[in-house]
């Protein structure tokens, strides 16, 4: 199947590692123009340079972006269309909040997890609409979590943003269907990521176990039986955000070897 994404311009937040980083090197490798964002830049140096070495494709850049900051993701993405010429492609992504029950958090947390997890999403789609519309349509990919079907235990703040991601997600589908703009949502169940193994972490040492124990315990629950790797989510990333997409909008998918019992 041709995908479409040959000279296109993609923008992935949060891209350099974890889900992000995975889903950056699977639109390289379709010979994508890919544009990175993180706050590390020597991690996103190297993850360029790994990028590039895989699938010898060159046209891989990067900027340094703290997505919690209004200013810095305008300035995100008119690098990345100066890199490129356009954002024909956004994945928007953030790392995780922390986990916590409600009595745990408290009012900055709350407030940062809104600004991390569900205002950088809105602040990067109002960015990158203009472009979006002056070249007849695009894609854009709003990366949540498997709560967002069935919310998880001790991650309060996660399952609350998350949950607004996915009616952000639904509405703009409607709004934005007559500019020819596709607006999906995906979740990621057990990935082997960082992310996911500080939450095994967590709930080892609250529970007073080994790790492998609580990673034992939750395969179980994964009709697959085992963990996801990152390329795994990241193919259907990029399915959804191809040319062999063009009437798939509005939708929330997950990627999770069939954990989730919700319809």
């Amino acid at each position: 199947m041709n995908l479409g994404l040959k000279g296109k311009s993609v923008l992935v937040l949060a891209s350099s590692k974890g889900l992000g980083k995975a889903t950056a090197l699977e639109f390289a490798a379709e010979g994508a123009n890919v544009f990175l964002a993180s706050r590390n830049e020597e991690a996103l140096g190297q993850t360029v340079k790994e990028i590039q070495e895989k699938t010898g494709n060159p046209n891989v850049a990067y900027s340094v972006c703290d997505i919690t900051r209004a200013g810095a993701i305008k300035q995100l993405v008119a690098d990345a269309s100066a890199e490129h010429g356009t954002v024909d492609v956004l994945i928007n992504n953030a790392g995780g909040p922390p986990a916590g029950t409600f009595d745990d958090v408290n009012d900055d947390a709350w407030q940062h997890a809104f600004e991390l997890n569900l205002l950088s999403f809105v602040r990067a789609i109002r960015e990158v609409l203009p472009g979006m519309r002056e070249n007849g349509g695009g894609h854009i990919l709003n990366f949540a979590s498997s709560s967002i079907k069935q919310p998880i235990d001790g991650l309060i703040l996660s399952n609350t943003f998350r949950a607004g991601i996915t009616g952000l997600s639904k509405s703009l589908s409607q709004e934005l269907a007559e500019d020819n703009i596709l607006i999906n949502t995906i979740g990621p169940g057990r990935i082997g990521t960082d992310r996911v193994d500080h939450l095994d972490s967590v709930q080892a040492e609250k529970r007073g176990i080994p790790i492998d124990e609580v990673k034992e315990e939750a395969e179980k629950k994964i009709p697959i039986g085992r963990y996801g790797e990152p390329e795994e989510f990241a193919r259907i990333a990029v399915f959804l955000c191809s040319g062999a997409n063009t009437y798939v909008t509005g939708q929330s998918l997950l990627v999770d070897g069939g954990m989730v019992k919700a319809l």
